[in-house]
């Protein structure tokens, strides 16, 4: 019991890479999942831009591999975006960008210092909305990241998906609000079976099925754990789904109408399916058995880091510093005694088991594309 607790970097946008080393070492972490999303990108929500992704090469790998070396700390790729659907013209830069990260994390060490790239795979609605709309984005999906996946596996790279169903990336005017494939356990599965490489894998966020009132520790206990890399922290308050159900998110209908009606409605995109974003032990209960969660986890010798992905409200929502690394500290805290051994000082990571970065210097090679993966 010894799992290295983790920060995501995407509730730092303000602040340099060094200030969030910084902050990790305040915290008491041992690693960073580094934000590297486009600066020319679609997303408003939470992004950040923490490597010059533009600009990396093995000089500046090394440099990086010795600054987390000097820190103590270990890292991880990621930007979360649409790969098979959306603006047609975005979707091809997110997928270059994919590609960038692949060589980034290579030019790091990839696997042999577990160096991961994190990304959505995203949903095309144009394919979705007909009949067999499913399967078609699955058949899009291996289309799209077959070659990505065999790029990432010849340069010993491993792609991590994350289960968010980026409910909110829609106009509330739309009925639907499943925008990210691997956004259910059965996708995931299936993906895997469409592309058999090792080479890609998963990040599980349980909040993600908490507000679709599915166990987590039951989906960890149906999934291949050799896929698993990472874990996010995010908790998860539900609300009152009376109105509309569980099955379905809020629809957007005429305001004056629910209003004299007495019906609830969305405020925003995000706020479709009755629930708050939180962290664990910062500003009450959520709606999740984290001791249940992770006995599971350890059950099933998953051995990988707690990522906290800090969104909540009462925390990266308020935009306060403070507030952000209170939030931060407090999921620490309450993971702690789930995590970490019991010492004369209370529960602290194991530093016996911290292994530095390898900064053997790789060869560059050069950036990749899409265009270019197609003429191989």
């Amino acid at each position: 019991m010894n799992n290295p607790i983790w920060i995501m970097t995407s509730a730092f946008d303000q602040l340099t890479l060094d200030d969030i080393i910084l902050k990790a070492k305040e915290v008491g972490v041992q690693g960073l999942d580094v934000c590297v999303f486009r600066k020319d990108g679609t997303r408003d929500d939470f992004v950040a831009t923490h490597l010059d992704y533009m600009n990396f090469g093995p000089e500046e790998a090394q440099r990086v591999l010795e600054k987390f070396n000097r820190a103590q700390l270990r890292l991880s790729l990621g930007a979360f975006d649409n790969l098979i659907g959306g603006d047609p013209a975005h979707r091809v830069k997110n997928q270059d960008h994919l590609l960038r990260l692949i060589r980034m994390a290579h030019l790091l060490g990839g696997d042999s210092n577990d160096v991961k790239v994190g990304t959505f795979v995203g949903y095309n609605h144009e394919l979705g909305n007909q009949e067999n709309g499913f399967q078609k984005n699955l058949d899009e999906y291996a289309r799209v990241f077959t070659p990505i996946i065999q790029y990432a596996e010849d340069l010993g790279v491993t792609v991590l998906y994350e289960n968010c169903p980026m409910e909110g990336w829609r106009s509330a005017g739309y009925a639907t609000t499943f925008n990210n494939l691997p956004g259910v356990l059965a996708a995931r599965k299936l993906m895997y079976e469409l592309i058999p490489s090792q080479a890609h894998g998963e990040i599980y966020d349980p909040s993600h099925d908490v507000w679709q009132h599915v166990d987590p520790s039951a989906v960890i206990r149906n999934t291949d754990m050799s896929r698993l890399h990472r874990v996010h922290v995010k908790g998860t308050r539900n609300g009152n789904s009376v109105f509309w159900g569980n099955l379905y998110p809020q629809q957007q209908v005429n305001p004056d109408l629910a209003q004299k009606a007495g019906v609830p409605t969305a405020r925003h995109e995000w706020d479709r399916h009755h629930y708050e974003a939180m962290l664990p032990g910062f500003g009450g209960s959520d709606s999740m058995d984290w001791r249940a969660f992770v006995n599971t986890l350890q059950q099933q010798n998953f051995t990988g880091p707690f990522e906290i992905e800090n969104e909540a409200a009462l925390s990266k929502g308020t935009g306060n510093l403070g507030a952000i690394m209170q939030g931060f500290k407090a999921a620490t805290l309450c993971l702690a005694p789930m995590l970490w051994p019991l010492t004369e000082q209370g529960y602290q990571y194991n530093p016996e088991e911290y292994r530095e970065l390898a900064t053997d210097a790789k060869k560059d090679i050069p950036v990749m594309t899409m265009e270019k993966l197609k003429q191989k």
